[in-house]
This record gives structure tokens, sequence and C-alpha cells, in this order.
């Protein structure tokens, strides 16, 4: 991203309020990593950390017992597991979205919020390999997985979508941690140079790699940032329509349909947004980044989640047209009675009905509510709206998954699943892992990309004038991203 470019506008505001200096925003973010940690904080961090234990006492349960202690059953083989794995690589697909292909088309406005979407990213993808990895009932051999040499001479079958997953999930962390990694580099060596405990400032200056601000630097940094950019790119698209081919590859119906790569695209996408939205507004509130994360910013985002929202409405329609358009009775079935129809139904109606409405009413209904510029610029209603869509989209994981297996093609082997303490305390573990590594992220790592944020202010032109009586920008010395290191002194 080129900082010597005017101020970013979108419609008739700009992005940052007028005014803002590179001296506010590096003190704005700067302050949150130095100051104490206010007892807000500490308080969530226990709690987050008291269900990171649970994970791990579940865990622990999970490889003494086996995984007999889940609700899974015949002829529900998959459940919980799988549902947890597909929503959590969900979640983790908006930061690549926001980092990468806004990037590459040079939509300024991601600048405040790709870093915040970028950690939850990496430790989204975290929690969500957990469940390939203990699903298997034996987890211990998981290095068979891989193809290494061991001692039972056993080679990958890569035919399996499972060991599709496996690289598609690791090459996908790979590169959004080095992305990450990347784009935090000037902003490490800006708390460098403000640390005043020598601790801090190794540390600080550990991670910056050396760096110094020059242009030799800038140059490597863009060039670098750049080549993960168009890396990230197409596995934004490539590793959710691999999880999909979980289902798709099967001949199952409800699964086997052409449809669930874009689909499963669009609803990471959409439940990504919908997580970094929720995040993202108490996160602002608490530390009062109202003049960094405006409402243009938010307003963008809840225009996303309604396209985005309106794809999976589409989808979800085109299902029941291809299951009909078949003729295939069993497909028919699968979405008729399994999911569509209710209580009204009679005995034909499937005992899962109500997470298909579940469903429907938060991913289809609530984005409507976006249509309107007073319902994208109300904060209770965009805070409310994306719990929902995230609840939603957990249950469209479930109903795919569960809808399709409860009923086999004998009613002889119709079953029901429902999920004991363990499937529950694992799930919300994950929760716990999260939130810990998210709390000690905006604790110790600045939450808004410094060096990008400047890149839209107009100092950032090296053609800019200030104004006559104004200030050229505060004191601070650390170059906006681009080109060579200015000084605004």
């Amino acid at each position: 991203m080129s900082a010597h470019a005017p101020v970013e506008e979108i419609g008739e505001r700009p992005l940052l309020p007028p005014g803002t200096t590179f001296h506010d925003i590096t003190e704005d973010v700067s302050r949150i990593t130095e100051n104490p940690a206010p007892r807000g904080w500490w308080i969530l961090f226990m709690l987050a950390l008291g269900l990171a234990g649970l994970l791990g006492a579940a865990l622990t349960y999970l490889l003494t017992v086996g995984v007999g202690s889940w609700g899974n059953n015949s002829p529900v083989a998959w459940a919980w597991d799988i549902t947890n794995f597909v929503w959590w690589i969900g979640i983790g697909h908006a930061g690549t979205l926001i980092s990468a292909i806004l990037f590459l088309f040079r939509q300024k406005w991601r600048t405040s919020i790709n870093r915040f979407a970028e950690a939850m990213t990496i430790f989204a993808v975290m929690c969500a390999g957990i469940f390939p990895g203990i699903h298997t009932g034996r987890p211990w051999f998981d290095y068979y997985m891989f193809p290494l040499p061991n001692q039972m001479e056993m080679w990958p079958n890569f035919k399996s979508p499972l060991m599709w997953d496996i690289f598609a999930v690791s090459t996908y962390f790979t590169v959004s941690a080095l992305f990450w990694f990347t784009g935090l580099i000037p902003d490490f060596a800006t708390l460098r140079d403000r640390a005043k405990n020598p601790i801090r400032k190794w540390v600080y200056g550990f991670l910056a790699l050396g760096w110094r601000g020059s242009n030799r630097h800038w140059r490597n940094y863009e060039r670098a940032y750049l080549i993960l950019a168009a890396i990230s790119t197409p596995l934004v698209l490539s590793v959710h329509s691999i999880v999909s081919f979980d289902f798709a590859t099967s001949v199952l119906p409800g699964w086997h349909t052409t449809i669930f790569p874009p689909y499963f695209v669009a609803g990471a996408v959409f439940s990504g947004f919908a997580m970094v939205l929720t995040l993202l507004l108490i996160t602002r509130s608490v530390f009062g980044m109202h003049n960094l994360v405006t409402m243009k910013h938010l307003e963008l985002m809840n225009k996303f989640m309604l396209a985005t929202g309106t794809l999976v409405g589409y989808a979800y329609a085109m299902e029941f047209f291809i299951a009909w358009y078949s003729g295939n009775p069993y497909e028919w079935h699968v979405f008729r009675y399994n999911r569509l129809a209710g209580p009204w139904e009679g005995d034909n109606a499937g005992p899962l009905w109500w997470a298909y409405w579940a469903m429907i009413s938060c991913n289809v209904l609530v984005p409507q509510l976006f249509w309107s510029k007073r319902m994208r610029t109300s904060i209770p209603v965009m805070f409310v709206a994306s719990i929902l869509i995230n609840i939603g989209m957990w249950f469209e994981r479930f109903v795919i998954i569960a809808t399709s297996l409860h009923r086999d093609f004998l009613p002889s082997s119709w079953g029901y699943f429902s999920p004991t303490m363990i499937d529950i305390a694992l799930y919300l573990g994950t929760f716990g892992l999260f939130f810990t590594l998210f709390l000690l992220f905006i604790r110790w790592i600045p939450m808004i990309a410094i060096a990008e944020v400047k890149g839209v202010l107009p100092q950032a032109d090296p053609h800019y004038a200030p104004p006559p009586g104004s200030s050229s920008g505060g004191t601070d010395s650390v170059a906006p991203q681009g080109g060579a290191e200015v000084s605004h002194a």
C-alpha cells in the first residue's frame, strides 16, 4: 500500500476525523500496550483462562475414555466435532479477506480493522485444528496423516478429503501467521523505540528484526507484504472449498452437491465478519478507539455482511431447487421433511426441524435489517445482529451434518443426536482458548496497524502542505507505510 495518495474518502465522509495526526495515532494505539491493564481486562482474562482450563480437562477425559463420551451414534457418526471444526474455520476467513483481498483492491478502510481480524484468524484456526486431531479417536496416531516415514510403513490416503483438510488448514495457518507478523514489524519498532523498560525494549526489538524505517526497509517490507497478500488471496477461496469437499465428494443426500464450495466460502466470510464486528464493537468501546474505528468502518462491514448474507440465502434456495429438480426422492426427503417441515407436518417432520428454522431466521432474515442506513449505523442493532449471525452460522453447519445423517436410507436406521457434557465442555473450552489468546493480543500487541492507518492521512502525501496556522502532524517520526522515511517534527 503506497502512502503517497490523497486523503482517503468513501462517499462524503473521510475515514478518520479531520485533524488526526501521526502522533495521535501512535499515542492512541501504543498506550493500550504500555498502560497497566484495566480491572475489566483481568476479569475477562481470568474467565477466559478458566474456560481454557475446561478445554484441557475435557481433552484429558476424552483421551482417557475415548470418543464414546461424545453424543455421536449410529447413524450420526459426525456431530459437534466436525460442526465446530467447520464453524471455527469459517470464523477465521474474514481476517484474510480483509487483509489480503481488500489490500489488493486498495480498499484503505481496511487499515483500521485488518490487524484485529488477522489475529482473530490465527486464533480461530488454532481452535479449529483441535477437532480434526481428536475426532479420529486415536489422536496419538495423527502423525500417520502426514507423509512421514514411520514404523508401520503407512502412507496417507491422498484421495481422502480429510487429508486435504490437513494440508489446506496447515497452509492457511502458516501463510496467515506470516502475513500477520510481517505487518507487525514496523509497529514493533514503534513500541521498541517508546519502551522504557529494558526487557520490553529487548523483546520488541527482537520482534522488529532490526527495523529502522529506512527507504530500503520500506521497499523490502512492501514487496514481502504484497507477495504474501497475493499468496493469501487464493487461500480464502480454496481452504473452505476444500473443507466443503468433506461433504460434497460423498454420495449422501444433502451433501452430494456442487454448490458447496462457493456456498461454504460465502458463509465463512459472512460468519467471520460477524465475529470481527462483535469483538471490534466491545474493544472499540472499552479502549476508546472511536477516532480510529469510525462509524464509516462499521457501516462498510455491515454492508459486507448484507451482501454475503444474501449470497448465503440464495444458496439455501438453490439447494432446495437442486433437490427438487434432480428427482432424487432421498435428496428431496432430506430437504423437504428433515429440514423444512415443522410440527405442522405431523410425523413426517424430522426431529431437528427447529435447527433449520433457527438457521434461516439468523442468517437470512437478520441481515436484511442492514438495508436500512439507520440500522447499519446503530451500535446496539449491529452488535445483536452479529451475535445472532454467528449463532445462525453454527446452526448451519449443524443442520448440514446432523439432518443429513440422523435419518438413514432405511427407517429402521433412523436416530437422533443429543450432545453430552463432554461435547459442550469441548466447545466452550475452545472459546476459552480463543479469548485467552485474543486478550493477550490486545494487551501486548498493537491491535490497530499504526503504520498502515497513517497511510490514509493527507500528511502521508509527499506533496501535502498543512493549512496555514495548523500543525504538520505532531512530533511522531515513525514513517507511514510506503516509500521513504518521513519525519514529522
